[in-house]
């Protein structure tokens, strides 16, 4: 689906218009509409945590001036696919200029972490949102199972599954997800 930009950023405008309660999630644009997004569970932010940390470590010999962060805003106007991925890899000069997010071609691998209430949503149209705005290497954790994906470039046509408790290569950072936990 495509938006045009005209309309995307009236969108955004509403939707940083609307009021933010405490606990109630946030507004997001998602394929052309303004959804709630309820706030991840406590144990979702431990985990994008440290995923970023392990990056961060990595990031200064890998890609210096760069970043791994979750919670900033990912878009490409012309698909109209807004998104707010988990951990991201971005240059750390990207959110200091004035566009409203981040645009695809800043971002290195961008991860989600599954939520059990989108699990349609982070499996499927995020990765398939990811490829069609040529976002490198997604990485997918499922808590819920214990396992995750790594998709590879160009369009995803491989994919390496893993377990929590392996170490897993994601471009030119390893990255052991025995320090990641599953939702009992």
């Amino acid at each position: 689906m495509s938006i045009d930009p005209a309309v995307l950023a009236r969108l955004r405008e509403i939707a940083d218009r609307l009021p933010q309660v405490p606990g109630t999630g946030k507004a997001e644009i998602a394929e052309g509409e303004i959804v709630m997004v309820m706030p991840p569970v406590r144990r979702h932010e431990p985990a994008v945590l440290r995923i970023a940390r392990q990056l961060d470590a990595q990031l200064p010999h890998a890609h210096p001036g760069h970043l791994a962060h979750g919670g900033a805003d990912l878009e490409d106007a012309g698909p109209g696919r807004p998104r707010n991925p988990d951990p991201m890899v971005f240059p750390e000069a990207a959110p200091h200029d004035e566009a409203p997010a981040l645009l695809p071609h800043e971002v290195l691998p961008a991860m989600e972490i599954v939520s059990r209430s989108d699990l349609e949503n982070d499996h499927r149209t995020k990765v398939h949102g990811y490829a069609t705005t040529g976002i490198p290497l997604p990485l997918l954790i499922d808590p819920h199972k214990g396992t995750g994906i790594v998709h590879d470039e160009p369009g995803y046509t491989s994919r390496t599954e893993f377990a929590f408790g392996d170490t897993v290569t994601v471009g030119p950072w390893t990255l052991d997800t025995g320090v990641l936990r599953t939702y009992a």
